[in-house]
């Protein structure tokens, strides 16, 4: 494991996971979230969020943390390993609205850029990061189960779907 992707729907983990495993095979964090946006919320144009990630990505030993569309071939291409997060709904939304309390109580700035989360934003925007969980979660969970299937014969494609199978992955990943 030397080039690791680690997505899964909103919510599911992403970050913990990748920090953690990286913690444990010695690999750095290129979180996605952190290259796409810019302050306010603002999004990174495309061909500007593709170069951050070419940039962060160029040679061995990185976990990239994210499901960016945009730069899905930059990231799970080169990757020798995908680690999917395929929790189920109910704990996904369970550990999402726990960080998003702690987030506003706290005034957590998110990637240097000074954007923070809101009530207003969490619980009364159409914007709403629990809303997209909703939403996106049956879609996504559809999508990668394809992905990953068409993957599975070229890359080590890791699936967890329990909060117990992630941490006995995390206990003794597969070196």
């Amino acid at each position: 494991m030397r080039r690791v992707v680690v997505f899964g729907t909103t919510g599911s983990g992403k970050s913990t996971v990748a920090e953690r495993l990286a913690g444990r095979i010695g690999l750095r964090v290129v979180e996605l979230d952190a290259l796409y946006w810019g302050r306010d919320w603002q999004p990174a144009p495309v061909e500007l969020f593709r170069h951050r990630v070419e940039r962060e990505t160029v040679g061995e030993g990185w976990i990239v943390v994210g499901n960016y569309g945009q730069v899905r071939d930059l990231v799970w291409q080169p990757a020798d390993t995908l680690i999917w997060l395929d929790l189920p709904l109910p704990l996904v939304m369970w550990r999402l609205l726990r960080r998003t309390i702690r987030r506003i109580a706290t005034q957590e700035e998110l990637w240097d850029t000074g954007n923070r989360e809101s009530l207003r934003g969490a619980f009364f925007s159409r914007d709403s990061i629990l809303l997209w969980a909703l939403k996106t979660h049956r879609r996504n969970r559809q999508r990668f189960a394809l992905e990953c299937e068409l993957l599975a014969q070229e890359k080590n494609v890791v699936c967890l779907r329990s909060a117990r199978e992630v941490e006995s992955f995390l206990a003794s990943p597969p070196l």
